[in-house]
Formats: structure tokens, C-alpha cells, sequence
């Protein structure tokens, strides 16, 4: 099947991100699913998502359907609720493409700061929590008010780490449905750790900067 007819879910995705991604996944055409530990109120984020996309098929349903329906998920939960949520819908991820979006990245006085996971990375954490998935670190340096303001011409490449090759094409098949963004090859799953980092570094530079940044790669 080709990944343009998958029905592409994002769990935990109610909160900017997740409604950001999921509004332009419509807009190229995709189904889109957003999970929620509350299903009405995923069913209000697709709701808002609908809106800004008429016609787009987006249903709002719990994590655990989103999880067991889509083809390519996404997880875009903050990082202490993602060991929770994959314990919980773990299952039903067998066999399928798992894009982490997460950064253990917490705020402090309003300035984000990393933390330490034993793993490695997020991305590290997931895949050992779900060994038969496989699991991609991408999309943590596109902003979520970008992706929302569908006015805004979006720029900037989406670095992509994963250890295996096939699941790495099939993301950045997904990357390339986001009108203007490249996906660029970043290695292995080991360093979606300098990925999820530099998050942090972004979020600083457009508190400093009252800006938008985004990540550009010369030379590739």
C-alpha cells in the first residue's frame, strides 16, 4: 500500500505539536487520527484541525484506538508521559513505524533544560520499551505555530535518526508529504540524542530572539 492511503496517528496529539502536524498531514491528503487520553477532548482537537482543513478526514479518538488503527504513528506526548502511554498501547504498535517527536526537555523559571534518560535518548527509551516496532526520532525542530499557520510558508530540514534503513525511508517519505520541508539523514537512533538536545537550544533562541527558528543543513 502506498504510504500516501496509511492512516497516519498521533498520540498524544492534542497539544500544539501534535495539532500542528496532524492539520498539515491532512492538507497533503492523509487520514489522520489524534489520541488522547481523553477522547472528547481528541475529538475537539480534530474538530479545530477539521476547520483549518475542509474536507480532511480527522477523527479524534483514545491513544489506545489511535495506536491500534494507524499505519505510521507518531508520538508527540511530553516525555514523562511517554514510558506510561507505550506500556499502556504497546501492543498494538507491533510491526509498525514509530515516529518520536519527543525531547526530554523540562522549564525551569520559563528556560528549558534537558534531562538525562539512561537510554540515551527518547527515541532510545521507546524503542527498548517497544522492541518489535520501529522506531524514528524526527520532527523536533519544525515549530508547532508554524506548522498551525497554514498562511506561513514553512522552512527548514527535519533531521531523521533511526537504525533501520527502511523505517528511515518511510519517514522521510513522510517528511517530503509537508510542503517545504527536506528531510535530511542523520544516522543511527543513537544520535536522536543530539536531535532531542538541540531542541532545548531552539526553544532558548526564540525566547531570546522573539523568532521562529528552524534548522537548515549546508553542504547535503
Amino acid at each position: 500500500m502506498d504510504i500516501r492511503q496509511r492512516p497516519v496517528a498521533f498520540l498524544g496529539g492534542t497539544g500544539p505539536e501534535g495539532r500542528g502536524l496532524a492539520l498539515r498531514y491532512a492538507l497533503a491528503g492523509q487520514e489522520v487520527l489524534i489520541g488522547s487520553r481523553d477522547a472528547a477532548r481528541a475529538a475537539q482537537a480534530a474538530e479545530r484541525v477539521r476547520a483549518k482543513a475542509r474536507g480532511a478526514k480527522v477523527t479524534g479518538v483514545a491513544n489506545s484506538e489511535a495506536a491500534r488503527l494507524g499505519e505510521s504513528v507518531f508520538l508527540v506526548v511530553p516525555y514523562e508521559a511517554q514510558r506510561s502511554l507505550l506500556e499502556e498501547v504497546g501492543a498494538h504498535l507491533v510491526g509498525k513505524l514509530v515516529v518520536s517527536v519527543v525531547s526530554p526537555v523540562v522549564f525551569e523559571g520559563g528556560r528549558p533544560r534537558t534531562i538525562a534518560v539512561e537510554e540515551g535518548s527518547a527515541a532510545q527509551q521507546a524503542q527498548r520499551l517497544l522492541p518489535e516496532s520501529q522506531v524514528v526520532a524526527a520532527f523536533h525542530h519544525v515549530s508547532a505555530s508554524d506548522l498551525w499557520a497554514t498562511e506561513r510558508r514553512l522552512e527548514g530540514d527535519v533531521l531523521v535518526c533511526a537504525s533501520d534503513s527502511d523505517a528511515k525511508a518511510r519517514t522521510m517519505e513522510l517528511v517530503r508529504l509537508v510542503v517545504a520541508l527536506r528531510p535530511v539523514d542523520a544516522g543511527g537512533l543513537e544520535n536522536a540524542r543530539y536531535v532531542e538536545e538541540l531542541t532545548a537550544l531552539l526553544i532558548e533562541l526564540n525566547r531570546l530572539h522573539r523568532a521562529h527558528t528552524s534548522v537548515r543543513i549546508l553542504g547535503v
